[in-house]
């Protein structure tokens, strides 16, 4: 099963960090490339503990349909989403958060994505050759629009070595 780590230094606190990813609106504002929106479930204002959203996007120019539920909600260190329905054989995506131990003004994101494609072997294949590097620069972009999106609501500028690392 393909497996996707992202690391990403954000300057805010992981408070703050957990707070953004769990905020439906700045997830839609940061997927506007696919036309992402929530269209079930919990539609506007923040996820926790149990929630469920279905998001509606457009991906190879295809529409997809994704529900998610929150399965895991300890704040402000970590989160889960699986799906609960939607195009995936299996989607599971942990979100971690910790302070920098070398800067404490910044926080250490850390995406765990497991994914695994339907339809057997052809579906492994399409989930390592395509899926894969699809889905990870469309979490690098969305981790890189949150940080910004972070810095800005903290009037703050961009420091150098915010960003998302393989």
């Amino acid at each position: 099963m393909p497996r996707i780590d992202l690391t990403t230094r954000v300057s805010a606190t992981p408070e703050a960090v957990f707070d953004a990813c769990l905020d439906v609106d700045l997830h839609t504002a940061s997927m506007g490339a696919s036309d992402e929106r929530a269209t079930g479930g919990v539609t506007a204002g923040h996820l926790s503990a149990g929630d469920v959203v279905t998001w509606r996007a457009r991906h190879f120019g295809l529409p997809w349909r994704m529900t998610v539920r929150i399965t895991d909600h300890r704040r402000p260190h970590r989160f889960v989403d699986e799906q609960i329905s939607g195009p995936f054989a299996r989607w599971r995506h942990e979100h971690l958060f910790a302070p920098d131990p070398a800067d404490p003004s910044v926080t250490i994101m850390c995406d765990r994505i497991e994914f695994g494609a339907p339809m057997g072997p052809a579906g492994a294949l399409v989930a390592h050759v395509v899926l894969r590097p699809y889905l990870r620069r469309l979490i690098t972009r969305r981790n890189n629009f949150l940080a910004g999106a972070l810095v800005n609501r903290a009037g703050g500028t961009r420091r150098r070595g915010n960003g998302t690392r393989p």
